[in-house]
């Protein structure tokens, strides 16, 4: 197992997962009919064709996602430094009830933490909410945070309505979450929001548009919702991480300020959407150096920090690289590749930054 200093301005890499294999064999145990109707789900959404292909690309990079010598080898030769690993999305689960919903967040939680211990001077780590039950959030992050060390939680774009007709779709403006997000500012956790799935569905299902069109759409919807129902005017201190560099929203903000301007339905946030941008952070996934350029334009240099998606094949496997590809200045691409996760506190587990336990 490889060792390196990490001291002296780690390059860290914010958007990296994990496999729980056991998480899918706890739900396909303790909810069997559940578990079926979501794999029917992905199957309308994505297509037979993208599914085998997904299939195939999952079996060929199952090292990359469950073995930590080879994860710790790939880091080497992508020059990162540090990783902050999250679950894959694919764990999310929102269909389960409260019992069997706390317990995957609990064992996806002592999992990435379990990982994060074999060698915590490379890694930190991300645990798993219940966002379909917003009443549970609380005791899941304070569970991530407090008893298993993890920096922060990862969630959804939304939580779909399943068939208890009691419990309706949860969108990042739902106001039961207001408890969590002021829970989160109290522990200094980050909210790492990455969307799977959409709710555009059989439209999506062909061409891989579930995951070329689905992902940024997704965001720019939840980042939106977030924005709108001014989360960050009550919670102003509120550390929330969005993948993919935010999907469509960044670049395309000027007609959500020009909404903002004339209709009073969307005037539920102080200010202009656009000016939200400096106070959420972002991955510099992008895929295309104009797209870089423009996203640290209208989020600011200070927003963006470097995200690889490791280790799916819609990820970077030169994600410094790329960073430098997009022609930043020599300061700018510094607070990306490091600066900005120091600023934010993601750091090495070996040495971790301050945290309140309020």
């Amino acid at each position: 197992m490889n060792h390196i200093d990490t001291t002296q301005n780690p390059t860290v890499d914010v958007h990296a997962h994990v496999l729980i294999p056991a998480l899918q064999q706890v739900v396909a145990t303790a909810d069997p009919g559940g578990f079926a109707e979501l794999q029917a789900l992905e199957v309308r959404r994505n297509g037979g064709e993208s599914m085998a292909n997904s299939g195939l690309m999952i079996k060929e990079r199952w090292p990359q996602l469950t073995d930590l010598d080879r994860r710790l080898a790939d880091m080497d030769s992508q020059g990162v430094d540090v990783q902050l690993v999250s679950p894959s999305p694919s764990h999310y689960y929102y269909f389960a009830d409260e019992e069997l919903a706390m317990q995957l967040a609990r064992q996806a939680n002592q999992a990435v933490r379990d990982l994060v211990q074999q060698a915590p001077e490379r890694l930190n780590g991300l645990g798993l909410v219940p966002l379909q039950h917003p009443a549970l959030m609380v005791e899941a992050l304070e569970h991530a945070v407090l008893e298993c060390g993890l920096l922060g939680v990862e969630i959804g774009s939304f939580a779909a309505t399943t068939g208890d007709p009691e419990r309706s779709t949860v969108e990042l403006s739902d106001p039961r979450l207001e408890p969590f997000w002021g829970r989160a500012v109290e522990l200094g956790a980050i909210v790492f929001l990455h969307p799977f799935g959409c709710s555009l569905d059989e439209r999506l299902d062909r061409f891989y548009l579930a995951n070329t069109v689905s992902q940024p759409a997704e965001n720019a919807v939840a980042l939106s919702h977030f924005i709108f129902s001014g989360v960050l005017d009550r919670h102003p201190d509120l550390k929330v991480l969005a993948v993919h560099g935010g999907g469509y929203l960044p670049t395309t903000i000027g007609r959500s300020d020009r909404a903002w301007k004339v209709r009073p339905e969307a005037q539920r946030c102080a200010e202009p959407p656009s000016s939200y941008l400096q106070r959420i952070f972002f991955d510099s996934l992008v895929h295309s150096p104009r797209e870089l350029r423009g996203l640290l334009e209208a989020a600011g240099p200070g927003q963006v920090l470097l995200g690889s998606d490791y280790p799916f094949d819609m990820g970077s496997e030169d994600p410094v690289g790329e960073v430098h590809a997009a022609g930043l200045s020599s300061a700018d691409a510094a607070k990306v590749l490091n600066g900005n996760a120091a600023t934010l506190g993601i750091t090495a587990a070996a040495a971790p930054a301050a945290r309140s336990t309020v």
